[in-house]
């Protein structure tokens, strides 16, 4: 019999143990989330300048995607503002937006949570358009006092769309018929295992015009502009920053330390360190991070540019 090694030993120990209920034993693949820290980026001085930034998909969910650094979702924007609202040093905050945008719920819990962050520390918000800021991510933008836009960025593409895929075409191929047990006439409304019938489009219109509304309304007060030349440039076009400003629609064209420098101006300060908030690992839970996983499983209605067929 071969002898028996220290390793096998401490195994038959554990085994023993954890069989009598004495032991429990965690053992996690992924980092530990800790707490937010700070970093400097530029800049010096006592008083400070935080960096936001706003980047990639704008959405709630699914939480197995909520760490990514190509996704922007309300329970991190919620997060980062808490704790600069413990922070007195924290004289401004500059977002760096660059995001073709993202689901409606998210983009307008992340512009209320910004605007409500802004009245109650009193501080001057600035917005940096860099690559891409359209639709749900020109939408935030609108919490900030003043928007730079990048020369070389793309913005607009104010409007709503609701997209799904018709599959009867595809189950018809492999033979498959779905069935449907419901309640009432629209309760499977805008099923992607059929064709969508006239009247549910016209429902669905009438969501979207809804949501458009909105956004447009949300322009044309951030803009300080009249809503009647809101409308106008909320065709869903996207549009150059040169476009921009002829719209109105962003106040000038620069680059990110100018839209740092501005935001130190208006907080009256000579001189700012520049900081932002990071940490590996998953985020803490607050009152947006309690969602379910199932956000995308029915009908997603996007402030978001996506070129594809009419």
């Amino acid at each position: 019999m071969p002898p028996v090694s220290a390793i096998q030993r401490m195994l038959a120990a554990l085994l023993i143990l954890l069989f009598a209920g004495c032991v429990t034993v965690k053992v996690s693949l992924l980092e530990e989330p800790g707490p937010l820290k700070e970093k400097k980026v530029s800049g010096a001085g006592r008083d400070k300048i935080l960096l936001m930034d706003v980047s990639g998909v704008i959405m709630e969910g699914p939480r197995s995607l909520r760490s990514l650094k190509s996704l922007t979702t309300p329970e991190r924007i919620k997060e980062e503002l808490e704790k600069a609202g413990q922070d007195s040093r924290i004289k401004a905050l500059v977002l760096r937006i660059n995001s073709p945008g993202g689901t409606v719920s998210a983009s307008d819990v992340i512009l209320h949570e910004i605007l409500a962050f802004k009245k109650e520390k009193g501080l001057p918000v600035v917005a940096c358009l860099t690559g891409v800021a359209t639709s749900g991510g020109y939408y935030v933008a609108q919490a900030a006092d003043v928007i730079i836009a990048y020369p070389t960025c793309i913005t607009g593409s104010i409007g709503v769309l609701a997209m799904k895929l018709n599959l009867k075409g595809l189950l018809d191929k492999v033979g498959v018929d779905p069935e449907m047990v419901k309640s009432g006439a629209w309760k499977d409304f805008w099923s992607p295992f059929r064709p969508a019938s006239p009247e549910e489009k016209g429902m669905m219109q009438e969501v979207i015009d809804s949501f458009y509304r909105s956004f447009v309304e949300v322009v044309a007060q951030g803009r300080k502009l009249p809503l009647e030349q809101a409308r106008k440039t909320a065709d869903g076009r996207i549009f150059t920053t040169s476009q921009a400003l002829d719209l109105a629609l962003v106040d000038k064209a620069g680059y990110l330390d100018d839209a740092i420098k501005l935001a130190r101006e208006k907080a009256g300060l000579e001189e700012a360190r520049v900081v932002r908030y990071h940490r590996p690992g998953s985020y803490r839970p607050t009152i947006y991070s309690m969602l379910p996983d199932l956000e995308m499983a029915g009908p997603q209605f996007l402030y978001m540019w996506w070129p594809g067929d009419s």
